[in-house]
């Protein structure tokens, strides 16, 4: 009770302990959100990615999967002295390189056609995808009927320019095989490029163009300091993507080439499935599975660290 006015004192209440603050419940609710998408992921990917790794140590082949001899790094041995390892990374490279580098300035041009107020502009943009939503196995089979040598649509064309004598073995050739793989992949791959590209510049606003013809600059300054800027982040994602695809490509190469003709289409992937479950050695396979792998994670990183040159500067900038 009070003394003066005879009332009763206010009881204090104790506020309520959180458990948790509002960041920790985000993170709790994202993992939560995630952890479906996450298990399937880890049964999927992480423990075959881990199971591999951990057969490239041991001696094992198909005929025998119970027996696991430990060899230490007798797989790598193998790997390395095998005079198809240094073959089958060169060419991996070189297919790689050459499909994102055409498959990327071609992709610009055909996103910067796209993107003008052109007739059938929207036509134009569905029959652009047309290859991509083709199966992969599919565009195998119809490029291997264009490059047939007797009744292919390529060949007849060529010779009815006059452009060749006798028909071109393309992919009998140790000469034209793999380029002939590339322009199957490039057809393949070049809707996605171009679709990821042609919706980076929608998003560019219309004022920074109008801006720079107000300033008087032409279209080849606007595309170098306005188009190219503003897609900076959306290249290195959809070139990133390209060259991860590329790298692991196995189907195009297995049912157009097998590898061949004397290897000169065989890449790491063929490599890897040849040692596997051709020559039946799941040891010397999940070796270079395992190479191939770390070769592809340093060149995701490398390639980020590449486009955060520019991006660190300002930030330090900024915090001092």
């Amino acid at each position: 009770m009070n003394r003066h006015n005879g009332t009763a004192a206010p009881v204090p209440v104790k506020a309520s302990r959180k458990w948790l603050t509002e960041k920790q419940r985000d993170r709790w609710f994202t993992l939560i959100i995630l952890s479906p998408a996450l298990i399937v992921l880890l049964f999927t990917i992480g423990i075959p990615i881990v199971k591999s790794i951990h057969m490239s140590f041991f001696d094992v082949t198909l005929l025998k999967m119970k027996e696991f001899t430990w060899n230490s790094f007798g797989n790598y041995q193998k790997m390395i002295a095998d005079s198809q390892f240094a073959s089958s990374l060169w060419t991996t490279v070189k297919y790689v390189s050459g499909v994102v580098a055409v498959q990327f300035v071609l992709g610009i041009g055909l996103a910067l056609i796209l993107n003008t107020n052109m007739r059938f502009r929207k036509v134009a943009r569905t029959l652009v995808l047309v290859p991509w939503i083709i199966p992969t196995i599919v565009t195998s089979l119809l490029w291997m009927w264009l490059y047939q040598p007797q009744y292919g649509v390529i060949n007849y064309i060529l010779k009815s320019l006059h452009l060749i004598d006798e028909p071109y073995q393309w992919l009998s050739s140790v000469h034209l095989a793999l380029p002939a793989v590339m322009i199957a992949a490039l057809w393949k791959q070049l809707p996605f490029m171009t679709t990821m590209l042609l919706a980076g510049m929608q998003g560019i606003p219309e004022d920074m163009y109008e801006a720079g013809k107000i300033d008087g600059a032409n279209g080849r300054q606007m595309f170098f300091y306005i188009t190219l800027p503003f897609l900076k982040h959306t290249i290195k994602t959809v070139t990133l993507i390209s060259i991860i695809e590329n790298f692991k490509m196995f189907p195009l190469f297995w049912v157009m080439t097998g590898g061949g003709p004397i290897n000169a289409t065989t890449t790491l992937a063929i490599l890897s499935y040849k040692s596997a479950f051709i020559e039946l050695d799941l040891g010397k396979g999940a070796a270079i599975g395992t190479v191939w792998l770390i070769i592809m994670l340093l060149l995701s990183w490398f390639y980020n660290r590449l486009f955060a040159i520019g991006e660190e500067r300002p930030r330090k900038a900024g915090a001092h």
